[in-house]
């Protein structure tokens, strides 16, 4: 499915060299689901590059393919294709970002629903059938993009104006306490991170209430939401600090400051320089109007 827009002209459609060696030619942009798919497609258009997409098929936000300039939808498992859809459109230099739900991994009739291509099945008893963890599986996908001529950037590269900033970023101060739970819990989300279990965690005067796992964070909200009914926790999510921001950069979105607001929390605490607060505008707006501290870890002494 290729959109109305004005189409690329194939792998001779003038890439150049910048000087501070990046392609000056087309971006790739390989999009799973959310938000986060859309506003880095805005943000390589808004850079005055063209856009040559492939969606993961039942992921990509509706939306999307308007704002390419050459969109094509791939299974999951369609590694191949993901590299000629790619290649033909010029491409060198590719994104890929947006929500996999790993738990899909675990479906007994995974290999049947995904239909993989012979590439991916190579892939899959070569390297994932040993190490199914997000970054083993991230990493072999990008040896294969760069064997076939595709090379994965920084996936925060076209949205610096979404990353997490130091400070308090709401209008909102959070309660000594609150700042207490951040300091105690800090250094066990970092743990988490570099366990590869989860991105996450909910704290309360300095009792763990609930560990983010394979069930994601809106998941793991509720979970804490259920277990401390007087609300009042903190949560915090980061990422590991040698975080490969090529792929699975932690996101809040506003949906999730919802989510946070149903359940009790009163502060969000995230990475600076670490976590995407996708559409951060309204998001921080949101947090205010629920009573939610919104703050980026760590921060100048001068906020303690």
């Amino acid at each position: 499915m290729i959109s109305g827009m004005a189409k690329l002209s194939g792998s001779g459609s003038g890439v150049t060299q910048r000087a501070d060696g990046s392609s000056g030619g087309p971006v790739g942009l390989i999009a799973g689901q959310g938000r986060l798919p859309v506003l880095v497609a805005q943000g390589i258009r808004a850079a005055g590059r063209q856009v040559v997409c492939v969606g993961l098929a039942g992921q990509y936000a509706p939306q999307l393919p308007d704002l390419c300039d050459r969109f094509t939808h791939a299974g999951i498992a369609r590694l191949g294709k993901w590299i000629r859809v790619l290649s033909r459109g010029g491409v060198r230099e590719a994104v890929m970002i947006g929500r996999v739900r790993k738990a899909k991994m675990y479906d007994p009739l995974r290999l049947i629903r995904q239909l993989p291509d012979l590439r991916a099945i190579r892939l899959w008893y070569r390297v994932l059938r040993h190490d199914r963890r997000n970054s083993a599986v991230l990493a072999a996908v990008a040896d294969e993009l760069a064997k076939g001529g595709i090379t994965l950037i920084d996936s925060t590269q076209y949205i610096r104006e979404y990353m997490a900033q130091e400070g308090v970023m709401t209008s909102r101060q959070p309660t000594p306490q609150q700042l207490a739970d951040a300091g105690f819990g800090w250094p066990l989300v970092e743990r988490l991170c570099e366990l590869d279990i989860g991105q996450a965690i909910a704290v309360k005067e300095r009792e763990v209430v609930a560990v983010e796992a394979i069930e994601g964070t809106d998941a793991m909200i509720h979970r804490a939401g259920e277990l401390c009914r007087v609300g009042g926790w903190t949560l915090i999510k980061t990422a590991n600090p040698s975080q490969d921001m090529r792929f699975d950069v932690p996101t809040i979105g506003p949906d999730t400051i919802d989510a946070l607001h149903e359940c009790g929390a009163g502060c969000l605490v995230v990475g600076a320089g670490r976590v995407i607060l996708a559409d951060k505008q309204e998001l921080l707006e949101r947090a205010d109007r629920y009573g939610i501290s919104v703050v980026g870890w760590p921060w100048s002494e001068d906020l303690s």
